[in-house]
Order: structure tokens, then C-alpha cells, then sequence
């Protein structure tokens, strides 16, 4: 099994961004951690971030053919990109959404995601947790789908 992990605009500047809301760590702490989990559930894992949503959309097509499905951060994108939302309603693999504050906490533009009605999970609110929550729900999902189909 392989699982994507994605990560959108400004998440490539972890550690220098409120630590209030984002925590102290940087991508590369996630990355590492993640690589981690997925290595004690015997699974592969690969990265992508990007700034661009045109990238991020390019991408989720890419990885409906080569993963088993996405854990994905959209950044601010959440909030507005509708575009990314057909790409991950269209993929056919399943994405858990993550955010590393409380979505519903924050600024009331925050509270509102149009990615996550086509998701299969939602984590927020963890810190770094949000991914390794996001990586285990998505393979507990998958692993689950293979069983019922198989």
C-alpha cells in the first residue's frame, strides 16, 4: 500500500509561521514522523507540497493511478478552491483532510472547508498529530474497503 501525503500553500513554511496556531515543528519534522508511522504500519508513503493550486490539483490526478489514497493539508485552499474539490471528488481514492489548528476555532472564513464533504475524514485541531490521526483513519479505510471487497 502506498499513501500520498499532500500539503498546500504556505505549510512548506512550518516553523516560522505563529506558533500559536502551527506549533514550532517544520515539514520536514512532519515528513520524518510520518515516515515513521507508515513504516510500523507497513505501508510506503510519499510527499508533495506545493504553493500552486494548478499543482495540487495535477498532483491528486497523478496519484489516483500510483496511491491508495491522500493525506491532504489544503492550506488556505480549504476555504475556497472548488477546484481541488472536483479533482479529489473525481480521483476515486479516498483523502482524509487535515489541519494542524482547530479549523472551527479560528477566523470565521476558516470554519467553512468545501473540500471536506467529499473526504472520507476530517482531522483537525492536533498539532503534528492531525497527520499521524489523518495517516492511520486513512489506512484503517483502506485496509477496511480491501476486506469488504475482497
Amino acid at each position: 500500500m502506498k499513501i500520498l501525503v499532500m500539503n498546500g500553500p504556505n505549510l512548506n513554511m512550518l516553523g516560522k509561521r505563529d506558533a500559536n496556531h502551527y506549533g514550532n515543528f517544520t515539514l520536514a519534522d512532519v515528513e520524518a514522523m510520518l515516515q515513521q508511522t507508515a513504516s510500523a504500519l507497513g505501508v510506503k508513503v510519499s510527499f508533495f507540497q506545493s504553493n500552486h493550486e494548478g499543482a495540487l490539483i495535477d498532483e491528486i490526478q497523478v496519484a489516483s493511478q500510483q496511491f491508495a489514497g491522500i493525506v491532504f493539508n489544503p492550506g488556505a485552499y480549504t476555504h475556497y478552491s472548488y477546484a481541488i474539490r472536483d479533482a479529489i471528488e473525481a480521483c476515486g481514492i479516498p483523502v482524509v483532510e487535515v489541519h494542524i489548528s482547530d479549523i472551527l476555532q479560528r477566523e470565521e472564513f476558516r470554519k467553512i472547508s468545501v473540500i471536506q464533504p467529499v473526504c472520507v475524514g476530517q482531522i483537525t485541531g492536533l498539532g503534528i498529530g492531525s497527520y499521524t490521526e489523518g495517516f492511520k483513519i486513512l489506512v484503517a479505510k483502506i485496509e477496511s474497503e480491501a476486506i469488504e471487497n475482497g
